[in-house]
């Protein structure tokens, strides 16, 4: 990763927001003046991940664009996923906290605030506050999935979180450096993170009904591919740093002298 230079600090943003999208025109301006509104005030940066759309997409994109500053575009040349669009953005990012949030206007910028400040109650620590959705607007066999789905995870990984198919999510940006990258790797997030030390939050958040286009998941295409990725997770989490916390060791100045005069 280059390094930030230091004539550039002044104009780094406290917050940057990933939104990977793929064939959702309709649903990309209206999302970006509420992200926009919500962050009023702040230093930050939206950054959207189109995943070589075919649509009106990139057009709507250039459009609103052109209007707002805080606006930033990266445009995947083939097809790569969701997990990938997530990944091109944070290594992009310049702000030291990253939000993600689904491009499909189901999640709701307006409860970006109540995450962040449940990630920065944890202090220090490195952590993860992500949402968990008070009333899911979507199919009952969605909804059916999403329990079974939400079953295997904590019979298998331990996975405890609520909602680990919710999209909308804050965390630390050198943290989120810091996970494994592999696809599909946006769905264990939470597991990823406990992983590598760092805490969950769980945080009530809005959830909406689609109003354009269509979802991009399969309900049994999901599921059949969620075996393989909860094995290859499985792998992951029997190989995890077990070294704890690390601290620099120095000599004091009165260490060295004395050694010297000896």
């Amino acid at each position: 990763m280059p390094k930030r230079s230091e004539k550039d600090t002044t104009n780094i943003p406290e917050i940057s927001v990933l939104v990977p999208v793929m064939n959702e025109a309709g649903n990309i301006r209206p999302l970006i003046d509420e992200i926009c509104e919500t962050l009023s005030g702040r230093n930050f940066e939206i950054i959207y991940i189109d995943d070589a759309s075919n649509d009106a997409s990139p057009a709507e994109l250039a459009d609103t664009q052109a209007v707002i500053s805080q606006l930033r575009v990266l445009r995947h040349h083939r097809r790569a996923g969701q997990s990938a669009a997530i990944r091109s953005g944070l290594l992009r990012a310049r702000g030291d906290l990253i939000a993600v949030l689904d491009g499909d206007g189901q999640n709701v910028p307006a409860d970006l605030p109540n995450l962040e400040q449940a990630l920065l109650a944890g202090g220090p620590a490195h952590g993860m506050a992500a949402g968990i959705r008070a009333k899911r607007q979507d199919s009952t066999w969605r909804l059916a999935a999403s329990r079974g789905a939400k079953w295997i995870r904590s019979s298998l990984l331990g996975d405890t979180h609520p909602d680990s198919g919710c999209g909308i999510k804050i965390l630390q940006r050198d943290l989120f450096l810091q996970l494994p990258f592999f696809n599909h790797m946006h769905r264990f997030m939470p597991s990823l993170v406990r992983r590598h030390g760092g805490f969950v939050t769980g945080v009530s958040v809005a959830h909406r009904p689609r109003v354009q286009g269509t979802s991009k998941y399969k309900v049994l295409d999901r599921l059949l591919v969620g075996i393989s990725d909860i094995l290859g997770v499985i792998w992951l989490l029997r190989r995890a740093p077990r070294q704890g916390e690390v601290i620099e060791v120095t000599t004091s100045a009165g260490s060295r002298d004395s050694r010297e005069k000896d």
